[in-house]
């Protein structure tokens, strides 16, 4: 008899998961250092798949138009991961017959953000470190490394 309330005990509460990056979250960033340290409103839209790609979009994302953002994540500890994504940079057009012409908004490189995760114990935030780095067409830096902190806060219904 004791055997089987054990049995059902342990059928009845399944051990619990470790909180996980997996799923939509709002982000709020300020950049330190960099041309956007003073911009204040600074927000982006991540998912983090389950395998480990993730896309990131920002309400800044057409200023210049540039497309969303897609990388990697893995863990790292215990409610510890790192994150590394890439987007296109686009240059201005320099006068209106660039558009007109076709031409449009052109590449000028990419910007490469790594980003360090705290996730907070309940998996429904997080705070973390971040760093871009910019390159152009050639694949050589452009500019100062920009280092900022972040605060993520998972999306529900």
């Amino acid at each position: 008899m004791l055997s089987a309330v054990i049995f059902t005990a342990l059928i009845a509460s399944p051990p619990k998961a470790a909180p996980s990056l997996v799923g939509a979250w709002t982000v709020k960033v300020q950049f330190k250092t960099g041309a956007f340290a003073s911009v204040k409103d600074l927000e982006l839209m991540m998912v983090f798949n389950q395998g480990g790609t993730m896309v990131e979009s920002s309400n800044y994302d057409g200023a210049p138009p540039v497309p969303p953002a897609y990388g990697i994540w893995r863990k790292t500890g215990k409610n510890r991961f790192e994150s590394k994504y890439v987007f296109y940079n686009t240059k201005a057009p320099s006068k209106f017959e660039d558009i007109s012409g076709g031409g449009g908004w052109m590449p000028a490189g990419k910007g490469i953000l790594l980003e360090k995760i705290a996730l907070a114990p309940k998996g429904d935030t997080y705070r973390s470190t971040i760093t871009l780095k910019m390159f152009d067409n050639n694949g050589k830096p452009a500019g100062d490394v920009w280092e900022g902190a972040c605060t993520g806060v998972r999306m529900k219904f």
